[in-house]
């Protein structure tokens, strides 16, 4: 067998997968527990803490040269990243913000073959597909609200992951995982503070429930899963993490149904099938030699 397809690196996508499957999670604690109309807010107080214990913890500091690569990469996987996802969400419907972004394994192939002259695996290319089409069968409704801004900015948004991920396999940072994923938690997360200053109404007064959300936020959908995320393109190729990425919407769908009692219906099921298969044919063809 292949060392490519050993046991060690699917245990690598596995543990990859929990980040988007953290981040699926936070979509009902967002919902049902956080303040409302705070969007910015919420993504400020999710990266900016977590980015300062890791940064402290950790005290690794970036090589000189490398630190406007740092910068890019702040922005690009956390800063604007999150304030374009939270103009999508705020604009679009969930499931239509949800298709929208998983076009990224698609722009990451784009980009390692623009750039890298990697062409990509027919199946890869059409199992991302796959997983486009299963998202559109799984969220979309003929009641679908098309705003063009919202559009737009879903995606800018995923643009801006999906050249996150590409870069920061691409570029190698000299940094641990932690102080890597630190210190673009910190850096994203002061790109955050004036849009909140200036998008947000102030805090109420919490309770200690929203409290106990927004520590879930920053410790488990920020430090852990960035953690995570970052672990896994330092190890497996930039399209088969980016693909996992869909399983960050088919988490909140299978906790909305669990925890909620939001219905599944059949066709959500085939919905659910095609994701999957997509997802496991991208992780299959991008452990293949060329």
């Amino acid at each position: 067998m292949n060392s490519l397809l050993s046991p060690s690196r699917w245990r690598d996508v596995l543990v990859t997968a929990l980040a988007p499957a953290i981040w699926g999670s936070t979509y009902i604690v967002t919902t049902e527990l956080l303040p409302p109309d705070r969007p910015f807010t919420a993504a400020l107080i999710r990266a900016l803490p977590a980015g300062l214990l890791l940064v402290l913890f950790t005290r690794a500091a970036p090589a000189r040269a490398e630190w406007w690569r740092l910068i890019v990469l702040a922005a690009l996987n956390i800063g604007v990243f999150q304030a374009l996802l939270f103009v999508a969400a705020y604009r679009l419907p969930g499931g239509l913000a949800a298709v929208l972004g998983a076009i990224q394994p698609l722009l990451v192939m784009g980009l390692a073959w623009g750039v890298d002259r990697h062409a990509p695996a027919r199946l890869a290319v059409g199992a991302s597909v796959l997983g486009i089409a299963g998202m559109a069968v799984l969220l979309l409704s003929p009641r679908t609200v098309w705003d063009p801004v919202g559009i737009a900015a879903a995606l800018a948004g995923a643009a801006c992951m999906a050249a996150g991920t590409w870069l920061t396999r691409r570029w190698k940072l000299h940094l641990p995982v932690l102080a890597l994923t630190g210190w673009q938690l910190l850096l994203g997360g002061l790109m955050l503070v004036p849009v909140a200053l200036l998008a947000d109404a102030p805090l109420p007064a919490l309770s200690f429930e929203q409290v106990s959300a927004y520590a879930y936020l920053s410790v488990a959908g920020a430090l852990l899963a960035y953690a995570l995320w970052f672990r896994g393109i330092a190890r497996l190729p930039s399209v088969a993490v980016s693909s996992l990425g869909l399983l960050s919407p088919l988490t909140a769908v299978i906790l909305g149904w669990a925890l909620l009692g939001q219905a599944l219906t059949g066709t959500s099921l085939l919905g659910l099938f095609m994701v999957l298969t997509g997802v496991l044919a991208v992780q299959w063809a991008a452990v293949q030699p060329r």
